[in-house]
């Protein structure tokens, strides 16, 4: 029988325990209690090697994040790439059951209802690495496929079983075009054109072109950490959420926050060669309740809009380049 305990496999240095992976994913030790109402909620038997994985490091984001594949998925030709996995503490919002998790990508983003959630990529919701129970049942042992949303939903087979998974995920360097991917993103950030919506939105504030040129310096610094333009849950990513709502308040006085949502899209996320390709509503909306939680962002009867106070210290980002 094979062994689900990963012997002989070194874990040493396997996590990347930085700052984001302990906010959004790592948690604490999982019980069998928090095991059985996870697989309660979730409605399927979790894989042996996973829970035994999990009692080890519940969740987090592994130093190996590829996964060599033999056909071509959104976003390479040779293998897949994922954020972290999913553990089952359900106060991190990268979790099985946590706010981004398995049954909020089925039920909100639209993918097959085959199995659970198990791994987010780096493209925020695009593509997403699931546990598939369609031919073991609910209890069986369930294969690693990797799920494109981008592609109509297509599904690709990466591994067996979980255990096998985790041991064939390999380093990006083991991918030559890292490099070359990373150095198209900064030249898009420096030199593509901007939206229609906001090129007219930093014609009409202040100054265009100092403001023209921050946003492409966050942006830059994003791709920089990140080796791709994608707005997450960190510092740079949030200043440029504020950036975009700064802009479009400024034009646009009298928007309701249901109204920025709906433009949200026009702005940076979906048109124009500057474009990060997509994105996860779920993202902006955490965003924005945070900064009103923080009184950052106002909505008085239904308009929003930043505080001055919020307004001078953003702007200051911009006068100190």
């Amino acid at each position: 029988m094979k062994n689900r305990t990963f012997e002989d496999f070194d874990f040493t240095d396997f996590w990347d325990d930085d700052e984001y992976a302990k906010n959004g994913y790592i948690g604490e030790f999982p019980t069998e209690e928090m095991i059985e109402e996870v697989e309660r909620e979730l409605g399927y038997k979790l894989p042996e090697s996973y829970i035994w994985l999990m009692k080890q490091h519940n969740g987090g984001i592994p130093f190996n994040v590829c996964f060599p594949c033999d056909e071509p998925t959104s976003w390479a030709d040779d293998h897949v790439t994922i954020t972290g996995i999913m553990g089952m503490d359900k106060d991190k919002m990268y979790s099985l059951c946590g706010q981004l998790g398995s049954r909020f990508m089925i039920e909100e983003w639209g993918y097959p209802d085959i199995g659970v959630a198990i791994c987010d990529c780096p493209s925020a919701g695009h593509d997403m690495i699931f546990l598939d129970y369609r031919e073991c049942g609910p209890q069986g042992e369930p294969k690693v496929v990797h799920v494109d949303q981008e592609n109509d939903y297509y599904i690709t087979l990466l591994a067996d079983n979980f255990e096998d998974f985790i041991r064939g995920l390999v380093n990006e360097e083991v991918f030559d075009t890292l490099e070359e991917d990373e150095r198209k993103e900064l030249e898009k950030v420096r030199t593509a054109a901007f939206s229609p919506l906001l090129s007219d939105l930093c014609s009409k504030c202040d100054n265009p072109v100092d403001t023209e040129r921050w946003i492409r310096k966050v942006s830059e610094e994003i791709v920089t950490d990140k080796g791709f333009f994608a707005l997450h849950a960190d510092t740079r990513s949030y200043m440029l959420y504020d950036i975009q709502l700064w802009l479009y308040t400024n034009v646009y006085p009298d928007t309701t926050e249901e109204d920025y949502l709906s433009a949200y899209k026009k702005i940076i996320a979906l048109d124009g060669e500057f474009s990060t390709g997509g994105y996860a509503p779920d993202f902006v909306t955490d965003w924005l309740t945070r900064r009103k939680e923080s009184g950052i962002i106002t909505c008085n009867n239904g308009i929003v809009s930043m505080t001055t106070g919020a307004k001078e210290t953003l702007l200051a980002d911009r006068d100190k380049m």
